[in-house]
């Protein structure tokens, strides 16, 4: 069937994957967060090679000298004549430094320990965990105190106190998302094939726990640094006359009110490089996310955005209750957007069926949601065209006036109900909760209609049922509740996006047999979505094909199946078999494909 669907062009290069370093610069923050940290880094790496004088000199003639006052001494003098400036490149590297090696030794140890214990579960994941347990049973801050205490003070001795209390992060996230993989079927699959336990943690399941491990990396180092500022500052750290940013504050505390230039110029420091790595630790954590490699770092919109640089076309079908006009839509890729529906046309008048048909990745979806925009935004964008819903253009219309005729004018019943019902509600209550969404009712008539909802789409023993969760229906029972929330306030305009591709063929059949049926009964308009022409055949009037975000032909459903005039639409009824045909098929498909071919070449 896919070689029979295929074109004798070649199909345009798609869009080039936005690199993670990119997709990281496009968030403000994160971006100023690299640079400032870049900067001081540089800086610290390079203190060898600054004309700056030795850290620890000393001159008590020039103690206490206010920054900016002379050229010799920048960021002024400590209470033993110290250059501050000085002082803060060297001690910004030591407190850069340990706190980067804490990190570092802690996601090492963590990940470890996470890795094996996810993976391996059962009383090895047991033991490790209650050993984690205790280390977090502890506030980590007075552990770490612990610990400095019963090595001695000292800035190595500082590192691994640190490294400690920091070890349980790791292994917990780590863990935790083994524990999601240590049983998926890719794994499986490496155990089957003979692979070792090492070898599959290696090669199948760290290299999806990385990302984990690097987004808390850049979102605790700034903390460990600061936790390193912390035991220095009570003279557990870098010892006299060795400057870190936490001794220096330490030592400026006594002169707080009297000098207080001496803390102000490390607490700053700490300030800034504990909020760079802040921010730029949220930028990785959102430019690592796979959901977000669609060139935007920012939480979809509530309507989807729109940026239209023509006029809106005109209404062509005033009496329609729905009508498209070109619309176009597509998705932001960095700079430039990629169309995904181009020039789409379609209108639907009262009481009328109108099945949308093509391959996967046509755009039959993507239309489908522009028209209540619900297109996630960004990436989505609709850069063209109008949708006129009872004569009213939506694309022009307030938020707040869309999202109101969501589900009372156009409601949705989508492909998969098992995502779309929320797994900790009953089903009662997500129906209640629609009707309630738009009518304000009693607590008690809620349930009424939602019963009387149930009955309607025939759920057996409606009342009982409606205490029951997602979980425990059927496959046709959980579309059947999402086909009564679709109906829970009698909208003009259903949008059924392939209800019944998950279902098995009676079930499909009853399904299809109630849409029909409820539909006539209410007078309803209806855009059924779908890629199997049976279907079509059966409840729809009209029928639109699409292929490759465009509408290539439209027509009475039986005109469309009986005397298709697209090569497109010849392909796909070829494509589907017939009772009888057996060998017959593939060549008949085959014997389609070459007379196409034949004709496109003349």
């Amino acid at each position: 069937m896919s070689l029979a669907l295929q074109d004798n062009v070649t199909a345009p290069a798609g869009p080039q994957r936005i690199s993670t370093f990119k997709l990281l610069l496009q968030s403000r923050l994160a971006s100023i967060g690299l640079v400032i940290l870049l900067l001081l880094v540089a800086i610290v790496l390079l203190a060898p090679l600054l004309p700056l004088v030795h850290p620890d000199q000393t001159a008590p003639a020039n103690r206490l000298i206010r920054p900016f006052v002379t050229a010799a001494h920048w960021l002024g003098t400590d209470q033993l004549g110290r250059d501050l400036l000085s002082r803060l490149v060297w001690g910004s590297r030591v407190s850069i430094a340990v706190g980067f090696a804490a990190t570092l030794v802690a996601a090492l140890i963590g990940s470890v320990i996470g890795l094996v214990s996810g993976y391996a579960g059962g009383r090895t994941d047991n033991l490790m965990m209650r050993g984690i347990d205790m280390l977090m049973a502890f506030p980590y801050i007075l552990l770490a105190l612990a610990i400095v205490a019963a090595l001695g003070p000292g800035l190595m001795n500082a590192l691994y106190a640190i490294a400690i209390v920091n070890i349980p992060f790791f292994a917990r996230n780590v863990r935790g998302v083994t524990l999601g993989l240590a049983h998926r079927e890719f794994v499986d699959a490496a155990r089957l094939s003979g692979k070792g336990h090492l070898s599959i943690l290696w090669s199948e399941v760290l290299p999806n726990v990385a990302p984990v491990i690097v987004i808390t990396m850049s979102t605790t180092a700034g903390w460990m640094i600061l936790e390193t500022a912390g035991l220095s500052f009570l003279g557990l750290g870098a010892q006299p006359p060795q400057a870190d940013l936490g001794s220096m504050l330490g030592e400026g505390r006594a002169q707080l009110f009297t000098a207080p230039h001496v803390a102000i110029v490390p607490g700053l420091m700490i300030f800034v490089i504990v909020i760079s790595l802040n921010l730029l630790g949220d930028g990785v954590r959102d430019a690592l996310d796979p959901g977000l490699k669609s060139g935007a770092l920012s939480r979809p919109g509530p309507v989807t955005r729109i940026d239209r640089t023509k006029p809106a076309p005109p209404n062509s079908q005033p009496e329609a209750i729905l009508s498209i006009e070109q619309l176009e839509t597509g998705f932001s890729n960095g700079n430039s957007t990629t169309p995904a529906v181009r020039g789409v046309s379609l209108h639907l008048d009262r009481g009328e069926c109108l099945g949308l048909i093509g391959e996967s990745g046509s755009g039959k979806s993507v239309t489908a949601l522009s028209i209540m925009g619900l297109v996630a935004s960004p990436p989505g964008v609709i850069t063209g065209g109008a949708i006129y819903l009872d004569g009213e253009d939506v694309l022009s219309m307030p938020e707040t006036r869309l999202i109101s005729l969501r589900g009372s004018k156009v409601a949705y019943i989508f492909q998969d109900p098992l995502t779309t019902l929320h797994p900790t509600y009953t089903i009662g209550q997500q129906v209640a909760e629609a009707i309630a969404a738009h009518q304000s009712l009693g607590r008690r008539e809620l349930r009424e209609r939602a019963i009387a909802l149930l009955e309607q789409v025939r759920i057996p023993d409606a009342a009982a049922r409606a205490d029951h969760y997602p979980h425990q229906l059927s496959g046709g029972q959980r579309q059947r509740v999402g086909i009564a929330m679709a109906l829970a306030n009698d909208p003009d305009v259903i949008i059924a996006d392939e209800p019944t591709t998950a279902l098995d063929v009676t079930v499909q059949a009853e399904i299809l047999s109630l849409l029909k049926q409820l539909q006539t009964e209410r007078r309803m308009a209806l855009l059924f979505i779908t890629h199997d022409f049976g279907v079509v055949a059966q409840i729809c009037d009209r029928v639109a094909v699409m292929k490759d975000g465009e509408i290539v032909e439209t027509g009475q459903t039986r005109t469309v199946l009986t005397r298709p005039h697209h090569p497109y639409t010849k392909r796909l009824i070829a494509c589907v078999p017939e009772i009888g045909d057996g060998d017959r098929f593939l060549p008949r498909v085959e014997k389609l494909m070459a007379s196409q071919t034949k004709e496109a070449a003349q």
